[in-house]
């Protein structure tokens, strides 16, 4: 039993370091606060307010609920390991084991430690040139992507989305919420390249197809970041999205333009011209966020126009044809079961990236 209790120190040791270092018990402070909040019902008089605080609360309490938990297990088990006897000795091996194995995986924690990594994230698909072949491979990424979403327990709304005339998708945009979502999602951001046979000519010819793919933090608040109202172009159209014939009569769709840097916005999904424009302005700054971490800009208004992650270098092939292949080009790491990365199965890549 020595060695299982000098396995337990350890593992306690460097729990605890970790705990501390995460600000585990701060966030955990923060949750009862939370509660306290939401469960007064004068809250639910301004329901934005109360929405968001509610959406944070369920954040917070998913972050550090296994945290908390296994915290428990290790104390309960320094006590058991007092008692234990060597016929209990395998089972106290088993349950170390295990709380070792969780702590392994809730210290990757540990790897997102950029600004925004604790973020939602916003996702935003686009076809590249190449007509039908391009918009159904940005339709097959969606697919991938809204199966890894559900795999991971993460929420997940649809902002935008433009289908392709005859398969797939032009544009889609999605919102994810989850514990480090945007952590998580970062590496993703990019262009990402196909290889296959293409069934969508006549000769069943090799096609290669680009999409690119967009990974945005969520940034609610204005206060976070500051956009001058001068440096905006605000255009509002009759929207031509779902929601009913309010939504196609009116004028309810809003385009915001960053004029600096030519970022361009659009968004109709929504069915008042307020709730368009609101999100629309989330989705900017996200974007003016990613610009200002992809060229190292000290502040909003050190941005160079159309020097932002595009239409440049893939960071990802997927070749079903010839072979069958999915290699990341900036860490080599690949698969040789691009069906199964088409189905959702990509932690691997994101791990290899994250490190």
């Amino acid at each position: 039993m020595d060695e299982l209790k000098k396995r337990l120190e350890r593992l306690t040791g460097d729990f605890c370091g970790v705990y501390e270092k995460l600000e585990i018990a701060d966030k955990t402070e923060k949750v009862t606060e939370l509660e306290a909040k939401v469960a007064e019902p004068e809250i639910w008089n301004d329901v934005k307010k109360a929405t968001e605080m509610n959406q944070e609360l369920a954040r917070l309490q998913e972050e550090v609920r296994p945290w908390e938990l296994l915290k428990t297990q290790i104390t309960d088990m320094g006590e058991l390991i007092e008692m234990a006897d060597d016929e209990m000795k395998a089972e106290v091996e088993e349950q170390i084991e295990a709380m070792e194995n969780e702590y392994e995986k809730l210290k990757k924690a540990l790897r997102f430690q950029g600004p925004y990594d604790d973020s939602d994230a916003i996702v935003r698909i686009t076809s590249g040139a190449g007509g039908t072949e391009a918009m159904d491979w940005a339709g097959m990424l969606e697919r991938m992507y809204l199966r890894f979403f559900e795999k991971s327990g993460w929420k997940v709304t649809c902002l935008e989305r433009t289908r392709g005339e005859e398969a797939g998708v032009k544009t889609a945009v999605y919102e994810v919420v989850g514990v480090h979502a945007y952590g998580y999602l970062k590496s993703e951001h990019g262009v990402h390249r196909l290889v296959r046979l293409s069934p969508f000519n006549a000769d069943h010819l090799r096609q290669t197809s680009f999409a690119l793919v967009e990974i945005l933090p969520v940034i609610k608040a204005d206060t976070d970041v500051v956009i001058d109202e001068k440096d905006l172009r605000i255009d509002v159209y009759h929207s031509g999205g779902h929601g009913g014939q309010g939504v196609n009569t009116t004028d309810s769709a809003v385009r915001i333009t960053h004029l600096p840097t030519n970022t361009v916005v659009a968004i109709q999904n929504e069915r008042s011209q307020h709730q368009n424009k609101e999100k629309a302005m989330e989705i900017l700054r996200g974007k003016l966020v990613q610009m200002q971490l992809e060229q190292h800009a000290s502040s909003l208004a050190d941005l160079r126009a159309g020097e932002s992650a595009g239409w440049g270098q893939q960071i990802r092939n997927y070749v079903l044809q010839p072979y069958k292949l999915v290699k990341d080009t900036r860490t080599g790491y690949e698969s040789k079961e691009p069906d199964k990365v088409l189905d959702g199965e990509i932690e691997d890549f994101i791990d290899a990236y994250l490190g």
